[in-house]
């Protein structure tokens, strides 16, 4: 009997770890989504920000995955208040193809792959500018591994979804979403 009390009151006092999805779905989460599947890594020198033919884009896996991701959340019941994007056009096509709401474009979530030294300045933006919203914004930023694992920790595949709330000055993980 000892060992049956010990048990249950050892459960009571571990910390519940929430359903990702459900996670996604409460007041004040922020979602970091790796773009769909673009085939390579990086993007071909002398690449130009504005021209969707000079870097490495979505392929049609990568545009069905974006669909059925957009598909999954709405399925979910799961509403944001903004939903920002990488200018590249493979994170911008991912958040279009998620059809979750009005698309927009914010720099600081640009990669910094072939520039590791803006990353430190491009974290501390995102973060500042995620101080700024309402405590209950719920949030869905859809850019790179770079930008997720600096924000994170995390290492995301294409189109994973990392689940956190804003903890201060950080992010903290609640869960991840792994694509489907």
């Amino acid at each position: 009997m000892r060992y049956i009390i010990f048990a249950v009151l050892l459960m009571l006092a571990a910390p519940l770890r929430a359903d990702p999805l459900v996670a996604a779905g409460q007041p004040g989460a922020v979602l970091l989504m790796r773009h769909a599947i673009a085939p390579g890594g990086g993007d071909p020198e002398g690449f130009v920000l504005g021209d969707c033919g000079t870097q490495r884009n979505l392929s049609d896996e990568g545009r069905a995955q974006a669909r059925a991701i957009g598909a999954q959340l709405r399925a979910a019941g799961l509403r944001f208040d903004a939903v920002l994007t990488s200018e590249w056009c493979r994170t911008t096509e991912t958040a279009v193809l998620l059809d979750l709401g009005p698309v927009t474009p914010f720099a600081p979530v640009n990669s910094f792959f072939d520039n590791r030294q803006d990353g430190p300045r491009q974290t501390a933006e995102t973060l500042a500018y995620l101080a700024t919203l309402p405590p209950d914004a719920r949030v869905l930023i859809v850019t790179h591994q770079v930008n997720i694992t600096a924000l994170t920790g995390v290492t995301p595949r294409s189109g994973e979804t990392v689940v956190t709330r804003r903890d201060g000055d950080r992010l903290s993980v609640e869960g991840r979403l792994p694509p489907p």
